[in-house]
């Protein structure tokens, strides 16, 4: 892995510890350590160390957005009028809860954003009143997508 131009070495102990985490969160460090056989305090510092060196940027829960009701997820590739307007616009699609990633790109989009809603009246009137409203935006392409069909981390 290359962090700030270092490339941090992990070994086969950390990635196992890594592929049972990222697999369960919340699995029981001293169950980890007794299916790899180590020490949970052997496991605990590998973890510090990796959070320190960058490769672990945190843990989360994930929510099913579906069960919330938003059923409708879209990418929407976002033309800016100038390349100059990107960080004003970014700022303002970050105050948009729904947008739920933002990339800067190249090729023909200037942004490409995923977003999440209830619905396609709630995609449109997003696009309309909010994401097309934003200062330099000069229009949108929208990609709704039908089916998540992989959903993973980089493989250790």
């Amino acid at each position: 892995m290359k962090i700030n131009s270092l490339i941090i070495e992990i070994d086969g102990i950390d990635k196992e510890i890594l592929r049972y985490l990222m697999d369960d969160a919340r699995k029981p460090i001293l169950q980890i350590a007794n299916k790899i056989g180590i020490s949970g305090a052997a496991i605990h510092q590998r973890l510090k160390k990796l959070e320190q060196s960058g490769v672990i940027s945190g843990s989360k829960f994930t929510v099913n957005p579906k069960v919330l009701g938003y059923n409708t997820m879209a990418f929407i590739g976002v033309y800016l009028d100038k390349a100059s307007r990107n960080s004003e616009a970014v700022k303002e699609l970050r105050k948009i809860p729904e947008v739920l990633e933002c990339h800067y790109t190249t090729g023909n989009w200037s942004v490409l954003i995923k977003i999440i809603c209830r619905d396609n009246e709630h995609l449109m009137t997003l696009l309309n009143n909010k994401i097309q409203a934003i200062e330099g935006v000069s229009r949108t392409e929208t990609f709704i997508s039908l089916d998540q069909q992989i959903d993973r981390q980089i493989q250790l």
